[in-house]
């Protein structure tokens, strides 16, 4: 009897993924819309709003104070050990490696360059306005604060805005912006969301950040998310150029790839022997020879015969001179007669 095995899940995810066509052609690309507008405006306007506060040491720089002197960290102990490790994903690097290596199975398997250059393009907005903000501002952290109930604004540190929370709101929520579906894209929004404000807080708990900071670094994050739309010309641009720059270095290592074109021999002539030494050479195999070598340098240059391959029986023969054996002084040919002394007896 003869039984079949039965798939199991991880066989029916990869035969469907197999059956996935390699240019998804349901995959919008988000536009600025007017609701995005709009989105963006009010958390500009919230990010300006938390800058103010701090400079102007208002209510939310006492806020930071009080929760640094409630230490959450020793409020709390049992849950320091998961959080040392919950806060990694905040940090650039892993998170951005993860991120990337799923990113780029997803170019591969579509032939895109879109989910790739979208990432690098985050990435690299987030470091240019987070970075200019940290180091224009120089907010010192709750560690290595000078004043109690100061700002600690622009005395050389590079707190404000959190870099864990705008980092954790870019690497995972550039998986919303590039999902396929638009229920993707909500739930994915939903998660990067709280992932982003769990890291935010951790920072506080570990008190490595004022709570300010991870206000105002969820709003750079969340702006950087907000207008990709108006990066996706470049984007396109860029991918264009990408692949025109790999056809055309194809097509060029193509074209300096070495072609051998079969070589005839040549026919002698009418009334010449077919015999020729070794060292003599048709003239019009020699001069093609040396044109090809000249033209492709590359060539390894071909050794042609001297002439057609004869039989061996219209082959000339050829008698050795001489003998083979070496000569010997002691020895008597066979056909010499010896000669014996004749004596009586």
């Amino acid at each position: 009897m003869r039984t079949e095995l039965k798939p199991t899940r991880l066989d029916r995810v990869f035969s469907r993924l197999d059956r996935e066509p390699e240019r998804p052609a349901h995959i919008d690309v988000p536009a600025m819309t007017r609701h995005r507008v709009v989105l963006f405006a009010s958390t500009l306007a919230f990010y300006v709003a938390i800058v103010w506060a701090v400079v102007i040491t208002s209510w939310l720089v006492r806020l930071d104070w009080q929760i640094m002197f409630f230490r959450p960290y020793q409020q709390w102990q049992q849950i320091h050990a998961f959080l040392d490790y919950y806060v990694v994903l905040g940090q650039r690097g892993p998170t951005a490696v993860m991120v990337a290596a799923w990113l780029g199975w997803r170019s591969w398997r579509q032939h895109t360059l879109r989910p790739m250059l979208a990432l690098g393009v985050s990435l690299l907005l987030l470091n240019i306005t987070v970075g200019a903000a940290k180091l224009g501002m120089g907010r010192l952290g709750p560690h290595y604060a000078t004043e109690i109930g100061s700002n600690e604004m622009w005395l050389g540190g590079d707190i404000f805005p959190s870099g864990h929370t705008a980092n954790a709101v870019v690497t995972w929520g550039i998986l919303a912006y590039l999902a396929s579906t638009p229920r993707a894209r909500r739930w994915l929004s939903a998660l990067s969301a709280v992932i982003s404000l769990g890291v935010g807080l951790t920072t506080v708990y570990l008190g490595t950040h004022w709570l300010s900071d991870v206000l105002l670094g969820w709003a750079a994050g969340l702006l950087i998310m907000l207008a990709l739309p108006w990066f996706e010309p470049l984007i396109a641009r860029a991918e264009v150029w990408l692949f025109s720059l790999r056809d055309a270095w194809r097509d060029r290592r193509t074209a300096t790839a070495p072609v051998s074109a079969p070589v005839s021999a040549p026919t002698p002539a009418v009334g010449t022997s077919p015999l020729r030494a070794p060292d003599e050479e048709p003239a019009s195999a020699r001069e093609t020879g040396i044109a090809a070598r000249a033209a492709h340098p590359s060539i390894v240059p071909l050794h042609l015969a001297p002439g057609p391959h004869l039989t061996r029986s219209e082959r000339t023969p050829v008698t050795p001179l001489g003998t083979r054996r070496p000569p010997h002084a002691d020895r008597v040919a066979r056909n010499a007669t010896s000669a014996r002394p004749v004596g009586g007896g």
